[in-house]
């Protein structure tokens, strides 16, 4: 498995978790930019949920979470601020799902980050 399809594996079990949480999805790797790509977009009661998903076989050099750099929050503001503008929206917050596979499946979700 190429780190393309690890990654998209790790998207689709964090839609799933969402789904069963409530959320609906409106769209996945909405890029923005080279450096700007919204894992998902989702809708929860009346918010917009902006998610990162970052996915790890195992925390040996660490957690997925640990993955997520200033830099890279960074860009994925910046995409955000583009969506808001583009599609008029004032209610929304920032999610990161950390999916960890081995020795068993573990999902952390962070919000409002």
């Amino acid at each position: 498995m190429n780190n393309r399809e690890f990654g998209t594996k790790g998207e689709d079990i964090a839609c799933e978790y969402l789904l069963k949480n409530g959320y609906e999805i409106l769209e996945r790797n909405k890029h923005f930019s080279k450096l700007c790509e919204i894992d998902i977009i989702a809708k929860y009661k009346n918010m917009i949920v902006f998610v990162e998903v970052k996915t790890r076989k195992t925390n040996a050099f660490g957690t997925p979470l640990e993955a997520i750099t200033k830099t890279k929050y960074n860009n994925i503001k910046t995409g955000v601020f583009s969506y808001l503008n583009e599609h008029k929206i004032s209610k929304y917050q920032i999610d990161v799902i950390g999916i960890t596979l081995y020795p068993e499946l573990k999902i952390e979700h962070l919000k409002n980050v």
